[in-house]
C-alpha cells in the first residue's frame, strides 16, 4: 500500500484520459523522484491554465482574452466558418495549413444515449452568430465533425438546419477513417479531407 499523498496523486492521475493505473503509478513516482522545482513548475502550469484560460466569446476556442487569437487575426477569412466538436480539433486543422477562415466549437457531438442533444451543444450560439454578424456575409460553413457515428449524425443535423438559410454547407471529405477522431489524423490526410470537402444537402 502506498503512502497517503502518493496514493492520492496516483488516484488523481488515474482520472486523466488514457492514463491507466500502471501509468498513473509510474508518473507519480517520476514526479516524486524529480527535482522539487520541476514538479512545482508542473503544478504551477496546471494552476495557471485553470486561472487564465477561458473560452472565446465568439467561437468558444480556448483563449487568454475574451476573443481568441484566431478570431482576432485580421488575416483570417470571417466569411468561412469551420464547425468542430472540440478545441483540440482546431489544433489538428491548423496543422494542415489548408484552412484560413474562423471556427465554431460545438462542445461535443449529438449522442442521445449519453443525453447529448442539440440543447447541450453550442448550436444556438452558431445560429445567433450567423444572424448577428452583419459586418461579414457568411459564405460557407464547413462541417468538420469527427467521422464516427456521433460526428456524422451531428453533421447531418446541422446541414438540415443550415441549408434552408441559403448558406453553402460542406462536409470534409472521407479521406479520414470512419470511426476515427480528428485529433489523431495526420496533417496530410486531414488537409486532403478539407480540400476535398463536398456540399451537404439539408
Amino acid at each position: 500500500m502506498l503512502a497517503g499523498p502518493i496514493q492520492e496523486l496516483v488516484d488523481e492521475l488515474g482520472r486523466l484520459p488514457g492514463v491507466g493505473p500502471k501509468s498513473a503509478q509510474r508518473i507519480a513516482f517520476h514526479l516524486l523522484e524529480a527535482p522539487k522545482d520541476e514538479a512545482l513548475r508542473l503544478a504551477a502550469s496546471i494552476a495557471k491554465v485553470k486561472e487564465q484560460i477561458r473560452l472565446c466569446s465568439r467561437c468558444f476556442n480556448v483563449a487568454e482574452t475574451e476573443i481568441c487569437s484566431i478570431c482576432a487575426d485580421p488575416r483570417r477569412d470571417p466569411a468561412v466558418i469551420c464547425v468542430v466538436e472540440d478545441p483540440r480539433d482546431i489544433v489538428s486543422v491548423e496543422k494542415t495549413r489548408e484552412f484560413h477562415g474562423t471556427y465554431h466549437v460545438l462542445g461535443g457531438a449529438l449522442n442521445p444515449i449519453d443525453g447529448v442533444g442539440p440543447e447541450q451543444l453550442r448550436v444556438r450560439d452558431l445560429l445567433n452568430r450567423l444572424g448577428n454578424d452583419h459586418d461579414h456575409k457568411i459564405a460557407e460553413i464547413i462541417l468538420c465533425t469527427n467521422p464516427n457515428l456521433e460526428g456524422e449524425a451531428t453533421a447531418m443535423y446541422l446541414a438540415r438546419l443550415l441549408s434552408p438559410l441559403g448558406l453553402r454547407v460542406t462536409r470534409i471529405a472521407s479521406g479520414l477513417p470512419v470511426g476515427g477522431d480528428l485529433e489523431y489524423a495526420d496533417e496530410l490526410t486531414l488537409g486532403r479531407a478539407l480540400a476535398g470537402r463536398h456540399e451537404m444537402a439539408g
